[in-house]
Order: structure tokens, then sequence, then C-alpha cells
């Protein structure tokens, strides 16, 4: 499976790449927000889960996400993943629900996407 941890400014055409092997004009995604990383890849969002665990992220921190190629501004990113189903944390659904911590996914997606 190819599923990267990204970490800096990441082209269009590397993310199509990881995008290809499952969903070609969307990639799924998950973004810690206390250590400002992303992970890239995987026919389910839990598959880039489980890289960002392993590689030191606490389960609280990462939320899931969608990224469209062929959408612009902020319907490019779709908030919607079943690991965001958390109602210990206060979010009850698979999209995120608090407008603030959809603006702290925002700033980190597209400090790595854009």
């Amino acid at each position: 499976m190819n599923i990267k941890i990204i970490n800096k400014k990441t082209t269009d055409s590397e993310l199509r790449k990881i995008a290809e092997e499952f969903y070609g004009d969307m990639v799924k995604g998950v973004v810690d927000i206390e250590r400002e990383i992303l992970a890239m890849g995987g026919e389910y969002h839990m598959d880039a889960n489980e890289v960002l665990v392993k590689n030191h992220s606490k389960q609280q921190n990462i939320w899931g996400f969608n990224w469209y190629f062929d959408k612009k501004g902020d319907k490019r990113i779709e908030y919607i993943s079943l690991i965001n189903i958390r109602p210990k944390q206060g979010n009850r659904a698979m999209e995120v629900q608090d407008k603030s911590l959809r603006g702290k996914m925002r700033t980190i997606i597209l400090k790595y996407l854009s």
C-alpha cells in the first residue's frame, strides 16, 4: 500500500501518484493536529491512521479527510471519515463538527497540499 507521511510541501503530481492506487480523482488522508503532519493514501482512512500511530502520533490528535483534485477552493477538502466518530471528544458524526478543529485541520492540510 502506498501511504506517505507528509511533513513538507508536496506537489500535485506526487499526490496524484498516491491517489492512483485506489481512487484517482481523490485521495484519503489523515492529519495529526498536534504534530502538524499528514499521512496520505490507502483504501481507508484507517490505513493512513495506523501509519501515523506507528510513527508516534496519538489517536486523539488524528482526524480524517478526503482531498479532491478537481474541486476548487475549500471544496477540495471533505472532513468526513469513520475515524472521526468520537463521542468522547465531542464528535458524534463522520464529519468533523467543530469549526475550530476544521480550521486547524485546513491550515495544516493546505500548508502541505496547496
